[in-house]
């Protein structure tokens, strides 16, 4: 996988896995050319945009030498972390959501219904993107924009989505089809379909005050 920085440089990640070896031995290789402006040492200046990609190069080859212990799918835990910053914990792979600065947050990452329109417009991504892999089409280029409106009145939600697929290389024939696929994405399914919601909420002194005695009697 190559990225190419803003001062033109090739910057490749991928891995190694020594042949007969377990993968879960191998490594994240990280590899890019002297210039002439080196002089001597190997260094890569990165925009902000571009360090955020190639960290996401370096987790998905990651992912692929050193793979997560199997978890239990269809479960998601959210914990505290501090004040409005709260941790999403997804068979092993972490989230954060905060809330902006005027409401109260530090605004350290995005809130829940930003998150919630992110699942949206990346669902529809990884079907454009499967799309464009069985009609042999690369993607490059590729790109989903979601923009949202919150509902002015009660009950708090979102009152409006939109979706942008960019597709620069696709056949325009194709565009129906594509348009078709993307829209039955499965986040986009169950918002047509709205799932059941089942509301537990307990505590840990709820067990204490049942196990004393007359616990229940008024």
């Amino acid at each position: 996988m190559k990225m190419r920085t803003r001062c033109g440089r090739d910057i490749n990640v991928t891995r190694f896995a020594p042949q007969g070896l377990p993968t879960s031995m191998g490594r994240v290789v990280l590899d890019t050319a002297f210039t002439p402006h080196d002089e001597g040492e190997l260094w890569a200046s990165l925009t902000a945009e571009e360090a955020r990609r190639l960290a996401g190069l370096l987790l998905f080859q990651a992912a692929a030498v050193d793979p997560q212990p199997a978890a239990r799918p269809g479960v998601v835990d959210v914990v505290p972390i501090a004040g409005d910053a709260f941790d999403i914990r997804v068979r092993g792979h972490v989230l954060t959501v905060d809330q902006p600065l005027p409401d109260g947050g530090k605004d350290t990452a995005p809130t829940p219904v930003e998150l919630f329109v992110a699942a949206v417009a990346s669902c529809a991504a990884h079907y454009a993107g499967r799309f464009l892999d069985r009609h042999g089409v690369g993607r490059d280029g590729l790109s989903v924009r979601a923009e949202f409106r919150m509902a002015e009145e009660r009950p708090a939600r979102v009152a409006a989505l939109s979706l942008a697929v960019h597709v620069p290389t696709l056949e325009p024939r194709r565009l129906a089809a594509l348009r078709a696929v993307v829209s039955h994405c499965t986040v986009t399914n169950t918002l047509a379909q709205a799932p059941e919601i089942a509301l537990d909420v307990r505590c840990d002194t709820e067990d204490e005050i049942a196990e004393q005695p007359g616990a229940g009697i008024e």
